[in-house]
């Protein structure tokens, strides 16, 4: 899922990597935060700040970091009932925020908290700040109990964001804009293909890694062969783990047994999978393709095509073929027939991924090698699996055609959207975001995955079906991006999720996942599609 870029908000903000690797630990930390306001994304700064640290400084240095982010917005609001007047340069109220942290949520020692911020303030050229600095942090040292409740008791978000989620969601509005300011749990998926979701547990209590098994059922009302629903249900399983945990402690991680991936969004390879599987059974059900073995992948049905859109850095692509080359009942190579009689075939199936950046096309192509699903791997594997990566702009992507043609063909079987938002279901995990986005950013983003949709809903067959998912939790980039994209498209019809769902809260279309949820993953939406025959 991209996160899409934001321009920087202070151009006098300009701390390069390499000026945030010098200084002490609380200078580095203020240096990466001022890059963050500049712009940059955590992502980009979080490894060079603890690569420049001593083993012994980087959890602290990490911990000042994420926590000052994911409080950020109420100790601002904190500051400036501390300040007799208002302070303007963000430098100095950056430092004294590193303070407040200290103090308030790292139970650092009064007299150390205080010094170290001080000389802080000197080391990145505000000595004229000193006194403020050590006023106001003496101040709160004096009753942190009572600061840190003032700081809790409200959000710490952006005013037009805590706006916008009291709007979507008035009933979890306080559960879910306090749950944003917390870290989030690790999950792990486990690769099917290779081993059990028990078995990989028993493997990490043999390590000492302590998780639990969480199962999410997933329900929906597919068209059959004779266009009536048909209500089915599978499972998924992940492991949560009980605390964050270096991958190089997890039992054959380096081998593609596990991968790290959110909870939530381990639900989006089943279900287009799913429903993939669903499209077949009926094309041989209705006899549409007489030969399922066939060896190109045009409007007759002859083999499969499938695209996964957006598709970096690669988790839920590498899920989906986990779960195509898994020997059970989810790959596409046993498919069942509406008798109840499996048909052991060997089906050409084509496999296209798109993104539109070079680098995170890289990242898709490390992913995949980890996990033993390159390109090279699938060719030793006794399936036809035929796999390209793309490097384009899925606005204006077609396959097969020129950039600039005017039309496009259906092509693809199904089509996993993956679609670029605001991640705001991320925050937890990406508590800069709160910082990087701005009200804008969602009207922008919104218009995108429009964009989007429009370029690939044509390329997708008849009968196939396309999977919409954000990471977001604002309604105008999900459901109702969806009903604006129903009421332009009469061919799509929307598959109804059902009661069968332990995961989200149902929507007028799709389901909605919160932070909040029971399994504890994401936020994330979700959305059906299949296309009808004009």
């Amino acid at each position: 899922m991209r996160q899409n870029s934001t321009a920087p908000r202070n151009n006098k903000l300009k701390p390069s990597s390499n000026l945030i690797m010098n200084g002490s630990v609380r200078v580095r930390v203020i240096r990466t935060l001022l890059a963050i306001q500049n712009g940059q994304s955590l992502s980009s700064v979080l490894d060079p700040l603890l690569n420049s640290l001593h083993d012994g400084d980087k959890g602290f240095a990490h911990a000042l970091l994420l926590t000052t982010l994911r409080q950020w917005h109420a100790l601002a609001r904190l500051l400036d009932t501390l300040a007799d007047n208002p302070i303007d340069e963000v430098e100095v109220r950056t430092t004294i925020q590193v303070g407040l942290v200290q103090l308030l949520y790292l139970e650092v020692a009064d007299h150390a908290a205080i010094h170290e911020t001080v000389e802080a303030a000197k080391e990145i050229g505000f000595a004229h700040s000193t006194g403020l600095v050590n006023a106001i942090l003496r101040k709160v040292a004096k009753n942190p109990s009572k600061f840190r409740k003032k700081c809790d008791k409200k959000h710490s978000l952006p005013n037009w964001l805590a706006y916008q989620l009291k709007q979507d969601w008035s009933e979890q509005y306080d559960e879910l804009t306090q749950g944003l300011r917390q870290s989030a749990p690790m999950f792990l998926r486990v690769n099917s293909s290779v081993t059990s979701v028990e078995d990989y547990h028993h493997a990490l209590y043999g390590a000492e890694v302590d998780a639990d098994i969480v199962e999410l059922t997933s329900g929906f009302k597919l068209l059959n062969a004779s266009e009536s629903a048909t209500a089915t249900t599978l499972s998924t399983k992940g492991l949560r783990l009980h605390q964050s945990t270096a991958v190089n402690a997890l039992p054959e991680f380096a081998q593609g047994t596990a991968s790290v991936q959110d909870m939530h969004a381990q639900l989006a390879a089943p279900i287009i999978n799913k429903a993939l599987m669903a499209k077949l059974r009926a094309d041989i059900n209705s006899s549409e393709v007489a030969d399922i073995d066939g060896t190109d992948s045009d409007s007759t049905g002859k083999g499969i095509h499938i695209l996964d859109a957006c598709a970096a850095p690669g988790g839920k692509l590498a899920h989906w073929l986990e779960l195509i080359s898994a020997n059970d009942q989810s790959s596409l190579f046993h498919v069942k027939q509406d008798n109840a009689k499996t048909s052991s075939v060997t089906t050409n199936l084509k496999v296209t991924a798109i993104d539109n950046e070079a680098p995170r096309i890289e990242r898709i192509c490390e992913n995949l090698q980890r996990l033993n699903l390159s390109q090279h791997d699938l060719q030793q594997a006794e399936k036809s699996v035929a796999l390209n990566i793309v490097c384009a702009d899925a606005t204006r992507w077609q396959h097969g055609k020129n950039k600039k043609a005017a039309t496009n063909e259906p092509v693809f079987d199904a089509i996993l959207l993956d679609s670029p938002c605001t991640a705001t279901g991320v925050i937890r995990r990406h508590p800069d975001i709160s910082i990087l986005r701005t009200e804008e950013d969602v009207e922008q983003t919104a218009l995108l995955q429009a964009d989007i949709l429009h370029n690939l809903w044509p390329q997708l067959k008849a009968g196939g079906y396309l999977l919409y998912v954000t990471c977001s939790i604002l309604k105008q980039e999900n459901v109702e991006q969806m009903q604006d994209f129903i009421t332009h498209h009469n061919d799509a019809v929307v598959i109804e999720f059902t009661e069968d769902c332990n995961w989200g809260i149902g929507q007028a279309i799709g389901r909605q996942c919160l932070p909040i949820d029971s399994a504890s993953g994401d936020g994330f939406y979700y959305a059906l599609l299949q296309k009808t025959a004009e």
